[in-house]
Parts: structure tokens; C-alpha cells; sequence
């Protein structure tokens, strides 16, 4: 979590509102001042007049003239979150950076909301940095999938304009501010906005009424489901209020006027008074500190300031629709209802994959990678049903998303600056899922023609009207990606009719996992009986030293606290100081030992510590009490095996080198995606959509060996944040950051944030070689390297091993790599004999059974033989049935099965021509025989092969392919 610590404000941080148009209130030293996250900086008009003052004000009406000039001010997309952001920071406000789309909090997959990253300073389990803030937070949800586009206002990525109290203002100072933000410097008609209450909120029901001078006909009370918000079962919660713009205002102010019409009304900004804790019995306690958490929609301010209809034709999505027109060749105001729906859903996805791409997301069929893959997938869908082909740039056979990529990262500046730097590796992401997906709906078409042919099959047997089942329908959407609507056209052309009732069960089954998984927000108050709760934070020592005196300030066992530990207890140690370093941005935890010297009736006592984590800034040593006992308030020598921090030491630097010499040999938009610092090894996770090949391998080795071998005395300074990433140090993706941030540089190599160790000089590492690289995931890449002390090991293991294959070879080293090509080349040979061998015996094992083929048909017959091969492997038994197929000659039909391992059957079908004429093929009759052998398979019309993992079961399987091959024939034959 980061937050800007309150001692970096030179002014105190209380509320600042304006009190008229020319006359902003703010503190001095703020106008000098930049603040992070908020590109262009705040820009104030010279007539300004600037007062410094931190009382506030009631709110004034706004006049004619002014509501034409607040009118005539910017209103794009950009404007407008840079204004709000403005608004609040002159009232004293810390500005604080978008929160990554990828949460810290585990109980969530995606970042849903604005309040998302302030969620421990809720909860009380840290302290509040700053008493208020402002954000602009990206945000992305997945809940209501399918009605993005067909709304005017459904989104799976948006941004949530919020403004937050921890503990400092609250309903009064709330309320007047977003009556002020939307009427005076957003410039809305007071008349055309409405809010409501819940309906046991007095206090803000009165705070509107008269201090803010909103009718009480505008104001509307509701219950619990509309204005109480909950975190959960238990938690944080209280009486929410909303505000509502009206675009019919015409159409009255009655009693009955219900704020859900959204022909009429929008909501658009929400407040949150969270001041109870729900326990688990119902009861709502106050809260000690209470807090204000407000969203305002980007997109739906956007859309009314701007006067269009939807959120879809602002300029924060327009431009990106114009884009996909022009690719379709179609005219977004001429288009009709369904292509104008596949045009927004295409610019809403491609805004949620470039930003969670951004992010570190990549396709997958798991958790986050998922959510990219299948808005990829409604996108090209969206695309094929408009009739985009090609990318627009001449390939009628590349991929057009990308296209559509390019335009969003264009308008990206304002939203998340690092965007535009990783363009290159988001397009090619987009690119290769896109062309991927492609292959996968053909196969869709394919399986659709099979599940038709099936749905009349079935009825013909039934005698009742073919229908393609829910879950088949729902199999093709989800699984191949085929849209149920393209499915339906397709199933009536054929005559089948679709159960979309059984679609929709399951489309709800999904959408109920769906707003599980990614809709939830968990809050839990911290109990006051949390054991750490009052154990200050720990002093690191570890930077300077590998030994202290520490005091034990609470000793844990099984999770519970304990006055004292004694020989061969398992036990959690906490520690007001200490050198050990404890696991964190991918370097493992010191070893070592803790040392207790007798003091009067105190034994000695050593402790082995074998793990270090943190919980927040707490240090916690895990361990085994080897010797003695330990009590709380001792006081113990801590000691850090030295010579494991060094191999860490020269692991983490090593880590750093490799990912310059990365940049350097492949690109610079190749980021890490991970790491693992260990004491035997290092792990790098990179982004990348191709293997490396030996040559750059080869450079990146002679690259980091040539920085080591210079010597670089390494530079460890403490910076701002702002500061590091300005003077261009890298930051590790997902890593929370505070205001001030240590910098680990190689001079003239590398310059990163850090808090890992490291050694004092490159030439400490000694040496580095990469021992493997591969891929992990989709467009992740992974290399595994030693160095140091493993590096030595790795070429000491490397070398015995390479002496005892000299010697099993019985030839030099140098020649080592013929001998085994040539041992190679003779197995592959004795492989192939034997093969062959195994082929003329089932050939002639065939030719012997030959004789027991019997004829169907009386006008026009059929030779079939279904006989077993005892063990012959799949491959003879395939040549058995060729052989046999041209001896019994056309129109013939062979099936013959073998068990050519105790848990494996072979199955294999060949028909002639004759055979095929008639409407029997292979494949499909193969497949259900194979699966009373537990198993399946398929293959072309004239020749078929399957398996199965159940033998006992294939003289049955036989009985039955005689059986129906025999009725089928005949019943073709008529």
C-alpha cells in the first residue's frame, strides 16, 4: 500500500472550498506545489485570487453568468477527471495514483472499485497516511458481461472519480462538496439534480434540505437495498447517498417519481457514510473512526456534460468506435441496433485488455488471464458478426484488434501514462490471442455441424422434432466461442430448433460464479484481541549488519500467544529490532540463530531460525527452539548465517543485471513479471512472446560476466518515489511502493526500487551462467541462472557428471556429442526393424483371419470381418486393417481391436468406398464402440482409430461393432 505520509505536507490538512469562482482557497505552499498521478499538473487562471484559509463556507446558488462560464469550460473526458481531481486537492486532499488493476487484496480478482486500495486503512490495520484523498481509479467488472453495449451505461472497464475521509470530514463537508463539485464547477442545472437518502438518514435527509437547499421534493428516501452499504455478512457499513441527473425534468416532481427510470435519470455520483461495524449477530456498532468513500462514474458525468445519449459516445469510447467502423466499413449513425451493439462492445473490451494487459495480465484459462481471454473472444466475435476481415492494413488474413488496440493506447495519456511504453508487447498479446481464437471458432463450426448432425439423428430414432440442446448450445458459446445467436440461424437452416431456456440456466450458473468471483469487496473490523496489534513495528538492522541485541516482544505458538518456549517447540518470534531479512519483492528469508546467555536461574538457549515474514512492518521468525527456553522480554543475539545472505546477496544483484542485459539483447519492453531470489539459484519471469534463442542467450551471458568483471561498486541511496522513477529507476510490477523508496543502482547498468540486499561491488557475484530457459505461461518466459558460490557448485556437478559419461562412453569429452548422435542414429534404426517387424507379423497374422470375413447384403454384398489381434500395437493393427482392406476388396469393412498393454486397447475401422457410398463412415461409428472400452476416438470417413483403457471390455466392444455394422448395412442395403 502506498500512501504519501502526512510529515511531506507543509500545511495543515483540513478542508478547502471554494467560495466563488474567481477566488480559490488554498494553502500557499500548495500552488508551487505538484502532486502525483494528475498529468498536466494543476494550472490555475493569473486573475485567480488565492487565499490561504481553512474554513468553510455554505454554499452559495449559482448565478446565470456563472453557470454559462462553468458551462463553457472544458468538458472532455480528461478535463474532467483532471478538474475533479483539482477540486479536491484545493481542499486539502492528497492526489493520489490509480491503484493497479491487479489488488493486493486476495479476496478479490480484479480492482472493482475506487475504495479498493484504501480498504486496510478502513479496516484500522494500517494507520491513515493522509486524513483525505483523491483518486481516479481505473476499475474493471465482469458481472454484467453480457449487457455492456445494449445499455447506454454498462462497462467492463470504467473509471471511478473518488474522494475519501479516513476519520477527518464526514456527511457535512461530503455532501456540500459534491453538491458544489456537480453545480459549480461541473456547471449542472441545480433543478435537474436529484438525490436520495436512506430512509432512517435524518441527518443527511436535513443536511441537503437546509444546508445545501435542495427541494424535498427532489430528495428521496430508500431503503436498505438501494442506500445501505454493506462490506459482507459482518464489517464496516452505513447509509449511503446518491446523486441522480434528471434529463426529463418536464415530466415532473410527484411522488411516485421512481429514481431507477434510467430513460430519465442517471446516478452519478454516490456517497458512502461508513460509520458502524456490523457484528455477527445484526447489531451496528459506531464506528471509532468514521470515513467517507465516494465514486463518481467518469463515463457517466462525461456523458451528460457532453450531451449524448450513452457513455459510449463521449470521447473517452467514441473515438475508439469511429475506429472499428471505419474496419467494418460501416457508419456507426446509420448502423442498426445489433451492429451498434457489437461496435461498443469491441471498444469497451479492447479499453479492459489493454489496461489489464498493461497491468500483467495476459490471456489464460485461469483467474485474471481468463477474464482478458474471454473479452478477446466476445470481441472477435463481435467483429466476425460485423464482417471485419483482415487488419485493415491490407492482410485480409491478420488480426484487426490490434488495430483497434493502437487507438485506445492513443488515448491512454491521461488514464495511465505506462501504458504508451509497453504498447509494443500489448499489441503483440492482442495479436497472437486474436489469431489463436480464430483457429479455435473454426473448429466451433466444426463441432456445431457434428452436434446438428447428432440432434437429427436422435430424433430421427425418437420420431420427434430435432433440437439442439442448452448445454451443447452453451458448450459452442463458451468453450469454441460461437455466438448462440449465429448458432440458432445456423440450427434453423438445418431444421433444428435450440433449447434457449437450457442456454439461460446456464448462462445464469455462469454469471452467479462470475459475480462471486470478481464482485465482492470482503471488509472485516481487525479484533481488538489481534495479538500484533500493539507490538510496535520492527527495526531492520540488516542493511548494516548480520548480528543485534533484540528483545522478544511476543512469542507465538500454534497461532496463539505464549509467555515461554522451551526445547523442541516450533515457534513464531517477534522482535523489536533485528538483522534478519525477511521474505519479501522475491528474495527469500535469512537463516541463523537466535543466542539467550544464562542470566541467574536462565539456562542458554539457541534458537534455530529457519523462515522470516512480515506482517505489515512486523518482523515475525520462524523456528525451533534447539536447546533451553525463551520468554518474552529476554533479551537475544541475533546472527544471520553470513555465508546464506551472500549467496542471496549475489543472487538479487545477479537478478538485476540480467534483467539490463534483457532489455539490452531483446527489447526494452520486456519488463519482469516475477522473481525468486534463493540461496542455491535465481528465477527471473519475463514478458515475452517468443523463446530466446542460443545466440541471445549467449549475449546475455557475455553481458552481465563483462559488468562483473569490471567491478562496478554498486550506490544504495533513499529517494522520493517521484524523484526515483523520474531519474528513470524500475519499478517491480505488483510491488506497493511508500513515498519514499530505496534505489538500488550499478552505475551506467542498472537503477532499480528495491529492499532486497546486495552485495557491495559486481565483482562479488564472481560469475553467471543462465542453466535454463523456458515458458511458463502465455507471453511469460522464465530463466533460471546460478552465480557466486552456485555458480561454482553448478560447474563442479556439471563436470562430475560429464567425467562419469566419458567413462560409461569410454571416449573424451570433446567427443562426446558424436558418440551419442551415433548411439541415437543405431536405436532409431533397431527401432524402425523392429517396427517393421511387428508390421509383416500382424500383416501376416491378418491374412490368416482373412477367411473368417462374412458377407451382408444379398443384391449388392459387403465383405466384413470384426475380429481382435490379441496384442498388436496401434500402428501394425492399422497396417493389419489396410492389408485387409485391399484383399477383401470393395465394397468392404473392417474392424479390429488388440490390447497391446494390460490397461490400453486399440481399436481401428477401414471401409472401402462402397462402403462410405452408403452413409456409414469410420469415424463416427468407431467412436461409440470405443467408449465401451472407456475411451473414444475418430477419424475420416474410410478409416478410423480409437482407444480405450479398459481391455476386459473388448471382446464385448467386438460383439457390438459386429452387431451394429451387420444392422447398419443391411439397413442401407434396404
Amino acid at each position: 500500500m502506498s500512501f504519501c505520509r502526512a510529515s511531506l505536507f507543509d500545511f495543515p490538512l483540513k478542508p478547502f472550498v471554494f467560495s466563488h469562482r474567481s477566488c480559490i482557497f488554498l494553502p500557499r505552499s500548495f500552488v508551487s506545489r505538484t502532486y502525483e498521478g494528475v498529468s498536466p499538473v494543476i494550472s490555475l487562471p493569473k486573475s485567480t485570487q488565492i487565499i490561504a484559509k481553512s474554513s468553510s463556507v455554505s454554499v452559495q446558488p449559482v448565478s446565470e453568468d456563472a453557470r454559462e462560464e462553468y458551462q463553457s469550460k472544458d468538458v472532455s473526458g480528461d478535463s474532467i477527471r483532471r478538474r475533479f481531481l483539482e477540486f479536491f486537492a484545493s481542499r486539502g486532499h492528497k492526489v493520489l495514483p490509480s491503484a493497479s488493476l491487479v489488488p493486493e487484496d486476495p479476496t478479490v480478482l480484479l480492482t472493482i472499485a475506487g475504495m479498493l486500495q484504501f480498504k486496510p486503512v478502513f479496516l484500522g490495520k494500517v494507520p491513515r497516511q493522509v486524513p483525505c484523498a483523491t483518486t481516479a481509479q481505473r476499475c474493471i467488472r465482469t458481472n454484467d458481461l453480457e449487457n455492456v453495449g445494449k445499455t447506454a451505461r454498462h462497462h467492463t472497464f470504467f473509471e471511478m472519480l473518488g474522494n475519501f475521509s479516513f476519520g477527518d470530514y464526514f456527511k457535512k463537508e461530503a455532501i456540500r462538496w459534491a453538491w458544489e463539485l456537480s453545480t459549480n464547477e461541473f456547471g449542472l442545472p441545480a433543478n435537474r439534480v436529484w438525490v436520495s437518502v436512506y430512509e432512517d438518514d435524518d441527518e443527511a435527509f436535513e443536511i441537503w434540505k437546509n444546508e445545501v437547499g435542495v427541494p424535498v421534493e427532489r430528495i428521496k428516501r430508500m431503503g436498505e437495498a438501494d442506500n445501505f452499504w454493506t462490506s459482507g455478512p459482518t464489517g464496516p457499513c452505513g447509509p449511503c447517498s446518491e446523486l441522480y441527473y434528471d434529463f426529463h425534468p418536464e415530466r415532473g416532481s410527484d411522488d411516485d417519481v421512481d429514481l431507477g427510470d434510467d430513460t430519465r435519470f442517471i446516478e452519478f455520483y454516490n456517497l458512502v457514510f461508513m460509520q458502524y461495524n456490523k457484528t455477527e449477530d445484526g447489531v451496528l456498532e459506531p464506528l471509532k473512526q468514521k470515513n467517507i468513500d465516494t465514486g463518481l462514474g467518469l463515463e457517466r458525468i462525461a456523458q451528460i456534460l457532453q450531451k449524448v445519449p450513452n457513455n459510449y459516445e463521449t470521447d473517452l469510447i467514441y473515438p475508439i468506435i469511429a475506429k472499428i467502423s471505419e474496419l467494418a466499413n460501416v457508419s456507426y449513425d446509420s448502423a442498426n441496433h445489433q451492429a451498434k451493439t457489437s461496435l461498443k462492445v469491441i471498444a469497451d473490451h479492447l479499453r479492459a485488455v489493454v489496461y489489464l494487459i498493461s497491468d500483467g495480465v495476459l490471456p489464460s484459462n485461469i483467474g485474471r488471464g481468463y477474464v482478458v481471454r474471454r473479452l478477446i473472444r466476445r470481441a472477435v466475435r463481435k467483429g466476425k458478426s460485423l464482417g471485419i476481415n483482415g487488419d485493415g492494413k491490407g492482410n485480409l488474413k491478420g488480426a484487426f484488434l490490434p488495430t483497434v488496440a493502437e487507438r485506445v493506447i492513443e488515448l491512454s495519456t491521461y488514464i495511465d501514462s505506462d501504458v504508451k511504453l509497453k504498447a509494443t508487447r500489448i499489441i503483440e498479446e492482442i495479436r497472437q490471442e486474436e489469431l489463436h481464437f480464430k483457429k479455435t471458432l473454426e473448429r466451433g463450426e466444426k463441432v456445431l455441424d457434428q452436434k446438428l448432425h447428432d440432434a437429427l439423428a436422435a430424433a430421427d430414432k425418437s420420431e420427434t422434432r430435432p433440437c439442439l440442446s442448452g448445454k451443447d448450445a452453451f458448450l459452442l458459446y463458451d468453450t469454441y466461442g460461437f455466438p448462440v445467436e449465429i448458432t440458432t440461424e445456423v440450427a434453423e437452416e438445418r431444421g433444428v430448433s435450440v433449447d434457449m431456456n437450457g442456454f439461460e440456466v446456464e448462462m445464469e450458473n455462469q454469471r452467479r460464479q462470475s459475480q462471486a468471483a470478481h464482485n465482492v469487496v470482503k471488509l472485516t473490523v481487525e479484533d481488538d484481541a489481534d495479538i500484533t496489534k500493539n507490538i510496535a513495528d520492527t527495526e531492520f538492522l540488516g542493511y548494516d549488519s548480520l548480528s543485534a541485541r533484540a528483545v522478544v516482544k511476543s512469542l507465538l505458538v500454534g497461532g496463539k500467544p505464549v509467555i515461554r518456549v522451551s526445547e523442541g517447540s516450533e515457534v513464531e518470534i517477534l522482535l523489536d529490532r533485528t538483522p534478519f531479512y525477511a521474505e519479501s519483492g522475491g528474495q527469500i528469508a535469512d537463516q541463523g540463530y537466535l543466542y539467550v546467555n544464562s542470566d541467574g536461574n536462565q539456562e542458554n538457549a539457541v534458537v534455530e531460525v529457519s523462515d522470516v515474514q512480515k506482517s505489515l512492518k512486523r518482523f515475525v521468525h520462524k523456528g525451533t527452539v534447539k536447546s533451553g527456553s525463551l520468554e518474552v522480554g529476554k533479551e537475544v543475539e541475533a546472527a544471520v548465517d553470513a555465508d546464506l545472505r551472500q549467496r542471496a546477496k549475489v543472487h538479487h544483484t545477479a537478478t538485476h543485471l540480467l534483467q539490463s542485459a534483457l532489455k539490452k539483447v531483446v527489447g526494452e519492453e520486456t519488463s519482469q513479471a516475477g522473481s525468486l531470489v534463493a540461496f542455491d539459484r535465481l528465477r527471473f519471469d519475463f514478458n515475452f512472446n517468443r523463446s530466446l534463442h542460443d545466440g541471445e542467450l549467449e549475449e546475455i551471458e557475455r553481458l552481465i560476466n563483462r559488468w562483473i568483471g569490471k567491478a562496478t561498486s554498486l550506490e544504495t541511496k533513499v529517494l522520493p518515489l517521484a524523484d526515483a522513477k523520474q531519474a528513470g529507476a524500475i519499478a517491480m510490477f505488483g510491488e506497493k511502493y511508500d513515498d519514499e523508496v530505496r534505489v538500488v543502482e550499478v552505475p551506467g547498468v542498472s537503477m532499480e526500487l528495491c529492499g532486497g540486499t546486495h552485495v557491495g561491488n559486481t565483482a562479488e557475484i564472481r560469475a553467471f551462467k543462465i542453466i535454463s530457459e523456458q515458458g511458463i505461461a502465455s507471453g511469460i518466459r522464465r530463466i533460471e541462472a546460478v552465480a557466486g558460490e552456485a555458480f561454482i557448485a553448478y560447474i563442479n556437478s556439471r563436470d562430475s557428471q560429464m567425467t562419469r559419461l566419458c567413462s560409461i562412453l569410454k571416449v573424451k569429452a570433446e567427443d562426446v556429442t558424436n558418440r551419442v548422435e551415433n548411439l541415437q542414429e543405431e536405436l532409431r534404426a533397431a527401432r524402425k526393424e523392429a517396427s517393421d517387424l511387428r508390421s509383416q507379423a500382424a500383416v501376416y497374422r491378418a491374412s490368416v483371419i482373412s477367411n473368417k470375413a462374412f458377407t451382408v447384403g444379398t443384391s449388392q454384398k459387403i465383405r466384413v470381418l470384426v475380429e481382435s489381434m490379441d496384442d498388436t500395437d496401434a500402428d501394425s493393427l492399422k497396417n493389419a486393417a489396410e492389408h485387409l482392406l485391399s484383399t477383401l476388396e470393395d465394397p468392404a469393412a473392417v474392424v479390429l481391436g488388440s490390447c497391446p498393454d494390460k490397461d490400453k486397447v486399440s481399436l481401428v475401422a477401414a471401409f472401402s468406398p462402397g462402403v462410405v457410398s452408403l452413409g456409414v463412415q469410420a469415424g463416427k461409428f468407431i467412436g461409440p464402440i470405443a467408449k465401451l472400452c472407456g475411451g473414444g476416438g475418430g477419424g475420416k470417413p474410410n478409416f478410423a482409430q480409437a482407444g480405450g483403457r479398459k481391455p476386459e471390455n473388448l471382446s464385448g466392444a467386438l460383439e457390438k461393432a459386429r452387431e451394429d455394422l451387420v444392422a447398419t448395412l443391411n439397413e442401407k442395403l434396404g
